[in-house]
């Protein structure tokens, strides 16, 4: 962006009008709703950790079977699943691409909550899967294009609240139902309780509209009003619907009327799309969710006993939480690119303290290190690294493609994520936690240098303006910093 597009940016944030009473209650209605799907990411995500301490002995699941059950939810689940909504989102419109993930939720924890055996378990939670990858294209998309510009940044972060949200109350009901139910199927009802906000997001999303930049680029333009309408003031709205509607005229008249065909015809597109890729795979090699998965399964290697490393593992998701809100707070003071930074460095840092942590003798004060060092992994995740990745995804993509270019990253994001769930347990197994985690520190130091090369700043500038810049400048240019940034 030149220097008068940053500072032009920079006087709209300082200037952004404040919504009035119905407009913020539209947006708070909207956000809740919206993000159900990352409540249900996150807890479909989360709740396995506890599952499976109980479920090894129901199903007689082997070391291989228990890593299917957990990775089926990624590949081909998840990662089937963003390709799919990427799809549906462009096709069927954010609003309708979210309501079939509420179906696929509702039937993958109904199935999974009665698996009478593995193969049905597995069948489950790829349907599961399905929703996980969608939603997770599909509502980061959805804030981005709802959102004024000056609160893009925290409405798109709250769905990463919300995942983790999700992680916490799976941990927290884990325990609690572990508690309160002295049963060997325990685990059937800690899967089956994702069926109550999967209700919620359906009948939910019936009383929002799609967003304002998707029925623009079909043409619907008194539909792009209307929406504008229900969450700005009428300046506001007035001013942005004219950039808007310019925009979609321009897309409409170059798009070459399939995704593909596009990123073949223009090749900043599909730089922008390697780097959402890049960043994506960056984000799964901090190496989260071996803790989000197997906390419970690594504080019990430790010594600790089944009920013990449960309740522990609610601090994981304590962490998580706070350091979401922290990050969310932080948004509003500092850009992206140091925040993704600082974040990378310190996730190194707490892989290192992990691999160390191993070599010393089985303790109890062993045990609470390992926890300690698997915080620290999780709060520099949640607060640096999560929550900027989702909403740098949710920026970058050019309007003709952005539901597919999204599908297509976040297709990436759980196929790594996968790789590496399902390569843990074996590779701990042939390494030894130690070189195991030391890897995973080094592999964080090395994204340390994508983000100083490719990741750009887009804080403070709207999603009509980065379109802009990325058509007209190369890489190099973007990963500057613009002057005169505020605002989320």
């Amino acid at each position: 962006m030149s220097a008068s597009g940053s500072a032009h940016a920079g006087r709209a944030e300082e200037s952004a009008p404040r919504s009035s009473g119905v407009h913020n209650r539209f947006l708070i209605k909207l956000t809740v709703i919206s993000t159900l799907g990352g409540l249900l990411f996150g807890y479909d995500t989360g709740v396995i950790s506890g599952a499976l301490l109980y479920m090894k002995t129901d199903l007689g699941l082997t070391p291989f079977t228990e890593a299917l059950v957990v990775s089926s939810l990624l590949f081909p689940g998840a990662a089937f699943g963003a390709l799919l909504g990427g799809k549906l989102a462009d096709r069927l419109g954010r609003k309708g691409s979210l309501l079939v993930c509420a179906g696929l939720f509702l039937v993958g924890a109904l199935i999974c909550a009665t698996a009478p055996n593995v193969t049905v378990m597995v069948v489950g939670r790829i349907i599961l899967g399905f929703g996980v990858g969608a939603a997770a294209t599909t509502g980061p998309l959805y804030l981005a294009e709802m959102a004024p510009a000056h609160r893009r940044g925290r409405m798109v972060t709250i769905n990463e609240l919300m995942i983790v949200t999700g992680q916490f109350l799976a941990f927290a009901i884990n325990a609690i139902l572990d508690a309160a139910i002295k049963d060997p199927h325990v685990w059937r009802w800690m899967l089956a309780v994702a069926i109550i906000p999967a209700v919620a997001l359906f009948a939910g999303m019936f009383f929002l509209p799609d967003s304002p930049r998707w029925y623009a680029v079909r043409g619907r333009l008194d539909d792009t009003r209307r929406v504008l309408n229900q969450s700005r003031d009428a300046a506001e709205a007035s001013e942005e619907f004219n950039i808007i509607a310019e925009h979609a005229k321009r897309d409409l008249a170059e798009d070459k009327g399939a995704a593909m065909r596009d990123l073949r015809s223009y090749p900043w597109m599909r730089r922008i799309l390697w780097v959402g890729c890049g960043l994506a795979t960056v984000q799964q090699a901090t190496g989260i969710n071996t803790v989000n998965y197997y906390a419970p399964t690594i504080l019990e290697s430790t010594g600790l006993g089944a009920s013990a490393s449960l309740i522990l593992t609610i601090t994981v998701g304590v962490v998580a939480i706070i350091g979401t809100i922290l990050g969310i707070v932080l948004l509003g003071h500092f850009n992206r690119r140091p925040m993704l930074l600082t974040g990378f460095i310190g996730v190194a840092s707490g892989h290192a303290v992990l691999a160390l942590s191993f070599l010393m003798p089985e303790s109890a004060f062993r045990s609470y290190l390992i926890l300690a060092a698997m915080l620290i992994v999780v709060f520099f995740v949640q607060t640096f690294i999560g929550t900027l990745v989702w909403l740098l995804l949710s920026e970058i993509f050019p309007m003709t493609i952005r539901g597919f270019a999204m599908g297509i990253a976040v297709f990436v994001l759980w196929t790594v994520n996968a790789a590496i769930s399902f390569a843990f347990p074996p590779l701990v197994a042939a390494l030894g936690a130690t070189l195991t985690f030391g890897l995973f520190a080094l592999i964080n130091l090395g994204s340390v240098f994508f983000v100083k090369r490719f990741a750009p700043e887009t804080r403070g500038r709207t999603l009509e303006e980065l379109e802009d810049d990325f058509r007209e400048h190369d890489a190099a240019h973007f990963v500057r910093t613009p002057a005169s940034i505020h605002g989320s």
